[in-house]
């Protein structure tokens, strides 16, 4: 079984978090989360978003940055609109760690000047900010799966009262 963590520092807007949940809980990637946050975990706007799929999701909670590469070891991808490298372009390992930081500020700069050829950015116009951190994660994410060829994923949907047979 192939493993895909989502790491979110210092996330800030419960929607957002909230949304997040729902993709890791649709993917089966285990959610990672840095402390502080701008909410707290019973926040109903947080509930709403992620919905009913809180009991899907495997969820770990650290202090901080420091405590967080003091527990884990693994393979690190982090996203920035600072990132040099396309995120398409890379081969992701099992077991990696996709980044990201918090939506005013994105990550620490500390951090990405110290893993330059893992900062990896989602292309836009230049006149455009950022993309909505949840959009971001889900991005990454369905990249990362679809480079492993959705492991354990549900690759066909069914409409009732009619077959695709007819048409393949």
């Amino acid at each position: 079984m192939s493993i895909l963590n989502v790491v979110l520092v210092e996330p800030e807007i419960p929607q957002n978090t909230g949304n997040i949940v729902r993709t890791c809980a649709a993917t089966g990637a285990r959610l990672h989360i840095v402390k502080p946050m701008g909410f707290t975990i019973d926040d109903k706007k947080l509930k709403r978003a992620g919905l009913d799929y809180w009991h899907y999701l495997d969820i770990t909670y650290y202090e901080n940055l420091d405590d967080f590469f003091n527990k884990v070891k693994g393979s690190f991808y982090f996203f920035t609109t600072k990132g040099q490298n396309v995120y398409s372009d890379v081969k992701y390992p099992d077991n990696c760690y996709l980044f990201f930081g918090k939506e005013t500020k994105g990550l620490p700069e500390e951090l990405l000047i110290k893993h330059p050829k893992e900062c990896l950015r989602l292309p836009m116009g230049d006149t455009i900010r950022s993309l909505n951190l949840s959009n971001t994660v889900a991005v990454a994410v369905y990249e990362v799966l679809r480079q492993w060829n959705f492991p354990e994923l549900q690759n066909k949907g069914e409409l009732h009262n009619f077959s695709w047979k007819n048409f393949t």
